[in-house]
């Protein structure tokens, strides 16, 4: 393959939504020269990824979907992971000639002397004029460093890296984690597991899921009535926007504690595990969840909910704080990702050398959440402070890839080889968001929860409705970046 044929104008890691996104909106704006590197064997990132029993969204179906690529045929309000992951796929049909599936990108390096981005992968080295950082946080699964995890004598996996090779029927199974993925499979295996210990370090409020199936008559009215499918979407839109109150003015969310209070009284009869079950900190601080089985699925005779902290692993069980061991020949992790501590950010190298984790060792941060100031031509999606507790971070995406459709314009029409937020701009942006955190739910709850990095900044999320930052991002702000000038003829020899 000649040197040409190894470069291409714009790279994208990552082939989940936010990738795949970003292929179906280059090519739409007329962009060819373009390559999506994925180290997968199929398109769907998180989606493709997570396949454990129970697996679904938890944002109706109708939003968490592409504007650009409806879907009028979701059986269910929220869709269960094969429907998500196979309407990916359809999606990625178009731009399939742009995939690189199976390379993995093990660094990516800007070279300042020939104004490039330098790309290693599994399957050799590609150049890109522009890098779009497209891996997402949902990406690196998180196992706690538990003393004599290693001389566990039975099996251990991760929740993202789902054993469906392994039958758990009747087998004394651990699980430590109560978040959102937990609260999905739990319910999926305790009928058939002998025994299940679940390990709960804090519990998480819990809304009933309100989940139905659209029928055949709703499926064709969508088809055939476009419009309506789209009033649809709005609502589901708004509706979700609206609870965002709640989590900026936390005095609100106690409307929601007695909604999930009523949840938990409803499912549990026993009052001391409702009380073991009962948060003690304000809803929304930590991500609020959906479930109409978790509770009934700890009601069974062979579950057994833990409270107390875990010390150490041994061969045939898990100890806890109070000396308990407690059996289990399989331990299944449903602890969460990297998120605060992106393992992606340890592989991209900007203009001095630095990995963006070394930039971030205070703490993650980027103009707009996209841009990051020493990294010309380097683009995040869902990148720091673009999570979201309320809404689909699909429509963020869509955001974001407006914004970087108005990047590649501005550096058609300067005449510089790239560009890079200023200094200022970045700190000033930053400083604002910090101070809209401020009394959000999320830094006052009382809780310490995954949206925090280790000083207790939250870099993750987005303080505010989603409609505002769409109206930041709906046109690229040239003023607040300064151009790397056009490559010279010797870094063109070089190159």
């Amino acid at each position: 393959m000649s040197s040409a044929d190894r470069h291409t104008r714009i790279a994208i890691i990552g082939a989940g939504f936010g990738g795949i996104g970003a292929a179906i909106r280059l090519r739409g704006a007329g962009h060819r020269d373009f390559l999506v590197f994925d180290r997968g064997d199929e398109v769907g990132g998180t989606w493709r990824d997570n396949s454990y029993p129970g697996c679904a969204c938890d944002v109706p179906s109708h939003m968490y979907s592409f504007s650009f690529a409806r879907n009028p045929g979701w059986s269910r309000s929220f869709s269960p992971q094969p429907e998500i992951w196979a309407y990916l796929r359809r999606c990625a049909d178009g731009i399939r000639p742009h995939l690189r599936l199976g390379h993995e990108v093990h660094a990516a390096a800007w070279d300042p002397a020939a104004r490039l981005w330098r790309i290693d992968t599994s399957h050799g080295a590609y150049t890109a004029q522009v890098l779009v950082a497209a891996g997402g946080p949902l990406t690196e699964p998180s196992i706690p460093d538990l003393p004599g995890l290693a001389d566990f004598g039975g099996e251990t996996f991760h929740s993202a890296r789902w054993r469906h090779d392994l039958d758990l029927t009747g087998r004394r199974v651990a699980v430590i984690g109560t978040g959102a993925s937990a609260i999905q499979f739990v319910p999926q295996i305790a009928p058939r597991v002998g025994a299940l210990t679940l390990f709960q370090r804090t519990p998480a409020w819990v809304l009933p899921r309100r989940d139905r199936r659209i029928s055949a008559v709703e499926r064709r009215l969508f088809r055939s009535a476009p419009f309506t499918h789209w009033l649809l979407r709005a609502g589901v839109y708004w509706g979700r926007e609206l609870q965002a109150t709640a989590f900026l003015r936390p005095a609100l969310m106690r409307f929601g504690q007695a909604m999930a209070r009523r949840h938990l009284r409803r499912s549990i009869a026993d009052p001391v595990l409702r009380e073991r079950l009962t948060p003690s900190y304000t809803m929304g601080c930590k991500r609020v969840l959906l479930s109409n089985d978790f509770y009934p699925a700890l009601d069974r005779a062979n579950v057994d909910l833990v409270t107390e902290p875990i010390t150490r692993v041994t061969a045939g069980g898990v100890v806890t704080a109070d000396g308990r061991e407690h059996p289990a020949d399989t331990i299944v992790f449903g602890t969460g990702f990297h998120v605060t501590d992106l393992p992606m950010a340890q592989t991209i190298r900007g203009a001095d050398g630095r990995t963006l984790a070394e930039h971030w060792a205070g703490g993650m941060s980027a103009f707009r959440g996209i841009a990051v100031t020493g990294f010309p031509n380097l683009f995040l999606l869902l990148g720091p402070n673009t999570g979201l507790g309320h809404n689909s971070v699909v429509f963020m995406i869509e955001c974001q890839l407006t914004y970087v459709l108005g990047a590649l314009r501005h550096l058609d029409t300067a005449g510089v080889a790239a560009i890079e937020p200023r200094p200022d701009a970045q700190r000033a942006y930053n400083a604002a968001l910090d101070r809209a955190m401020d009394g959000t739910v999320w830094t006052s709850g009382g809780c310490r929860s995954w949206y925090l990095d280790a000083d207790g900044r939250n870099s993750t999320l987005w303080p505010g409705y989603t409609w505002s930052y769409w109206l930041r991002t709906r046109r690229f702000d040239a003023a607040a970046y300064r151009p790397v000038p056009a490559r010279t003829p010797a870094a063109e020899e070089a190159r």
